[in-house]
């Protein structure tokens, strides 16, 4: 190994995929897809259960054959090369290490495997040790280690690799949720360190939200969107990525044109309420159908002199997480209407209440889905 793995001499690398295709036999999971991940990003797959998100990660590291279009890493076209030769290095779901190895026999087997001499080998696993405080571990067997610490072990051993990019499937899954919150300032810190461009898949929105510099939404082996994790919250391109982002998701209900105002479209509720919402497009009329999108964590408990609406909620539910609360009912016809608010507000099952919405946290999707807000710049 002639580099360095400190982030100045490091030769990072974006990835291009053009018009990636796979297909398993006759069954078609990634379709035509397009995307560019900078240098140095961090990139995060996110997404429903078979969305093909690892598939997607597997395609980029070539774990998997291409069924048609390209992939390239910098400048090099690597869609028929062998995974060795990428450049990339990838941590899995599962620890993968050799039991009967010690952590610093399996953070340098790899480079053993390529001939490296065993000075190389013991400077890299060193300065691999060190980013992620293993000094004290390098003796240890895998049975001797924590869930955590084997899953650090695991990432050393590709950092030793030297890769210009590093892959993660799903690896903190498999860890408690302490551990997780542990490995998630872990993995940030090993980045800003690093600067290696990284590609992490994640069926978490958590994990998505706060790892990444922007995040890739998949459904059915298609792109939803791309963005930073506050341009999907604030900016949906549709009612999937804003039910999908949010926890908990996004309240929907339907709605009528009622008027075309400028910019903007009046919609009536089903109880009769009307509010206009400015949009990118008018081109509706009057008793045309469309979706509004309510975030619980928008909707007020206290009256506001610039709410917009006015909901009746009957409290089903009441689910209390210590510094939050949240609450699960019916409003008007729609079940399971959630609704988050403070820990300090007394609401008990079966309480009758109103609450308050202002025009600014109102989404509008017309019936294929697909945004019709005008939102502001973030």
């Amino acid at each position: 190994m002639n580099k360095p793995i400190y982030k100045e001499a490091l030769i990072m690398a974006a990835i291009s995929l053009q018009q990636v295709v796979k297909r398993f036999d006759k069954v078609e999971t990634i379709h035509g897809i397009d995307l560019e991940i900078k240098d140095g990003e961090f990139t995060v797959f996110v997404g429903p259960s078979g969305c093909g998100k690892s598939t997607l990660l597997r395609l980029i590291a070539g774990l998997e054959e291409i069924t048609s279009g390209s992939i390239s890493i910098g400048q090099n076209d690597v869609s028929h090369v062998e995974p060795a030769d990428r450049g990339v290095a990838m941590v899995f779901q599962s620890y993968a290490l050799y039991p009967h190895m010690t952590v610093e026999e399996n953070m340098g087997f790899a480079l053993k495997m390529a001939g490296v001499e065993a000075s190389e080998i013991k400077k890299q696993v060193k300065q691999a040790s060190d980013i992620l405080q293993l000094d004290a571990l390098l003796a240890r067997k895998p049975k001797e280690l924590s869930g955590g610490q084997r899953q650090r072990v695991a990432i050393g051993r590709a950092i030793v690799r030297d890769p210009d990019v590093f892959l993660f499937d799903e690896p903190l899954s498999n860890l408690d949720a302490e551990l997780r919150v542990e490995m998630r300032l872990q993995i940030a810190n090993l980045h800003a360190q690093l600067g290696n461009t990284m590609v992490y898949v994640t069926h978490d929105q958590v994990e998505a939200m706060t790892l990444a510099d922007r995040i890739v939404i998949l459904k059915d082996g298609q792109v939803e969107q791309v963005g930073t994790p506050m341009e999907l919250y604030y900016q949906p391109k549709n009612e999937f990525v804003a039910g999908f982002i949010g926890s908990p998701k996004m309240n929907f209900t339907p709605v009528t044109v009622t008027n075309v105002e400028g910019q903007s479209l009046k919609v009536a509720l089903t109880d009769g309420q009307q509010v206009s919402i400015p949009t990118h497009s008018v081109n509706y009329q009057k008793g045309d159908l469309l979706t509004l999108g309510i975030r619980p964590e928008h909707i007020q408990l206290n009256d506001q002199a610039e709410h917009a609406l006015t909901l009746d909620f009957d409290v089903v539910n009441v689910e209390r997480l210590g510094n939050s609360t949240y609450l699960f009912g019916h409003h008007g016809d729609i079940d399971n209407f959630r609704v988050h608010i403070p820990a300090d507000k007394q609401v008990a099952k079966g309480d009758q209440m109103q609450l308050y919405l202002n025009q600014k946290d109102l989404h509008l999707f017309d019936l294929a889905g697909l945004s019709l807000c005008a939102y502001e710049a973030l």
